[in-house]
């Protein structure tokens, strides 16, 4: 059988802040197929972008069981970690996290390069055409407005091709135009490449058009249910 894409048991992360140690998740079991795409729900402070961290092994959890593509990431160090991300994933955020000092083209083909691939700019050339960015390649951040700025990020994240999407409120600072046309171009790169796509959002509209929605509350899952 092919291991899923996820295979979460008893997942449960606590950090330590300003008025001591604060419980964030409480035991999250969840198994994600290959090629699903999920949409995490729920009020802020539920618990998702959290989970999204652990799953993209941004964050290391305090307890239970992290498995992906049939790899251990709550085992594995930093290093392994930074290699099974660019292997594996794309992730896009909120906030673009482009590299200011960089183009449109450079900041696409970073992670291809680091990937060691030979075709790097020719594959970040393709991947910004597919996002409607061709003529703004040579443009730096800055230059580019927040709806531009995040079709880059869409562009870096799939480029590499990975096995699994992972986005964190990616509309979240677009206007509803963009955040449409972002949305869109998300599912669209996501049907192209066949990853698997885990999705947190406020939205319920665009939790919807994914296979599954799951809904967190007080760091536990209060309710999984297939999108109607």
């Amino acid at each position: 059988m092919t291991d899923p894409a996820f295979d979460l048991t008893d997942l449960r992360l606590s950090l330590d802040g300003n008025a001591g140690r604060v419980d964030i998740l409480h035991g999250i079991t969840l198994r994600i197929a290959r090629g699903e795409t999920v949409g995490m729900v729920g009020p802020s402070g539920s618990g998702k972008s959290s989970l999204l961290m652990l799953m993209g092994g941004l964050e290391s959890p305090t307890g239970g069981q992290i498995t992906a593509l049939g790899q251990r990431l709550d085992t594995m160090d930093e290093d392994s970690l930074a290699r099974f991300r660019r292997d594996h994933m794309g992730v896009v955020f909120q906030s673009f996290h482009l590299i200011p000092t960089m183009t449109a083209l450079e900041n696409v083909a970073t992670p291809l390069e680091l990937a060691g691939a030979r075709d790097a700019f020719a594959r970040a050339e393709a991947e910004l055409k597919a996002v409607g960015l061709a003529d703004r390649a040579g443009h730096y951040p800055a230059q580019l407005s927040g709806g531009e700025q995040q079709r880059v990020a869409l562009a870096r994240a799939v480029a590499p091709r990975p096995d699994i999407l992972l986005a964190d409120e990616p509309t979240g600072n677009l206007d509803e135009a963009n955040g449409t046309a972002i949305v869109d171009l998300l599912f669209d790169l996501r049907d192209r490449h066949g990853a698997t796509l885990v999705l947190v959002t406020h939205s319920p509209s665009l939790a919807a058009r994914c296979d599954r929605v799951i809904r967190l509350r007080d760091g536990r899952i209060d309710a999984a249910r297939d999108a109607a």
